[in-house]
């Protein structure tokens, strides 16, 4: 199913007022009730394309399971990284009264928060990374309001023991970021105290565009670093499949806050299971759409975060060992490099 973007809006708002006065009830199928759910995928990335597969292979599974019907097909919208787009999708999903909105990653979910302030319709937000932090929750345990969710929150002292390991003597370390994303701001700053523990050198570069982090990626090799370290952060995540060789041919390894790092050419991506991810945020949507369940009570789900995904082919290509990494992690995968996860 192709997820329908911006272009689509303005058709999709007249259809509906067209069948509005064609007097459907729209609310109830022959087997039960039908449910409205909008899905919001923030941009294009293995791992977000990842969690909104498995979002929607559970919603389909629990339909059958409670007699129900989870409408997303008609509700599915890419943000293509652009805030305009991104409120303009939340106006049409409000316009459309769908029953509940999924925003996959940090920066979609602030804007369907705040345009769901005065309607309450429930949010229920995927792969957040910090959800306190970025001010979407009062609490893990008691989110407050209309809003809850699942977290990828990245453990970022467990990458850096891992980079450490890899390479005992790193003396200059790269940090690759969007300043942009409210996720990486925590994990940044938890790298740079690491470091300064440790004596070791850090230089920062980010980017919002494909353009910009691919100058940043230059900027940081001319600059010498030993290891590069990206958070949770998909700005980069998009930019990984054209910039990945220019690290390969420094012999520069790359961290990244997510398996799909690693399977878009760099070295390791470390963190959460995000088909399981996914799966735990459909979830909770039918807890709240189909036994009730009150997002401001329902606490925030966060995964277990261990898991080191390492590129078998970058590894093999610059040469680093990182056998020490199956003691040091949850579990250990190996990758080669792809666009997509099969």
């Amino acid at each position: 199913m192709k997820k329908r973007t911006l272009a689509l809006l303005m058709t999709a708002s007249m259809i509906a007022a067209a069948l509005a006065g064609c007097g459907s009830d729209g609310d109830n199928t022959a087997d039960g009730k039908t449910y409205k759910v909008g899905i919001v995928q923030f941009v294009d990335d293995a791992s977000l394309n990842q969690i909104e597969s498995a979002i929607e292979k559970e919603l389909d599974a629990k339909a059958a399971e409670f007699g129900v019907t989870f409408n997303y097909k008609d509700y599915t919208y890419n943000g293509q990284a652009d805030a305009t787009t991104l409120n303009q999708i939340a106006s049409e999903l409000i316009a459309s009264e769908v029953d509940v909105i999924v925003p996959i990653a940090t920066p979609a979910a602030m804007i369907m928060q705040s345009a769901t302030e005065d309607n309450q319709i429930p949010v229920v937000f995927s792969a957040v990374s910090d959800p306190e932090g970025s001010g979407l929750v009062a609490s893990l345990n008691a989110p407050g309001s209309n809003i809850t969710g699942t977290s990828d929150a990245l453990n970022t002292e467990a990458v850096m023991d891992l980079i450490f390991a890899a390479n005992p003597g790193i003396t200059k370390l790269g940090l690759l970021y969007s300043k942009s994303e409210d996720s990486s701001k925590v994990p940044v700053e938890t790298a740079k105290a690491y470091c300064a523990a440790k004596g070791v050198e850090v230089v920062e570069k980010t980017g919002t565009t494909n353009d910009e982090v691919s100058l940043a990626a230059d900027a940081l090799i001319a600059s010498g670093v030993e290891a590069v370290f990206t958070p949770t952060d998909n700005t980069v995540m998009t930019a990984e499949l054209a910039i990945y060789e220019k690290f390969i041919d420094a012999g520069v390894p790359h961290y990244g806050g997510a398996d799909s790092f690693a399977l878009n050419g760099a070295f390791l991506g470390y963190g959460v299971n995000y088909e399981e991810l996914g799966t735990a945020t459909a979830d909770m949507v039918v807890e709240i759409l189909v036994n009730g369940a009150n997002p401001a009570s329902t606490a925030v789900v966060m995964l277990d975060n261990g898991i080191a995904t390492v590129n078998t082919e970058t590894a093999q290509a610059i040469g680093l060992d990182y056998s020490m990494f199956a003691d040091m992690c949850d579990e250990l995968k190996e990758i080669t490099t792809a666009e997509e996860f099969e």
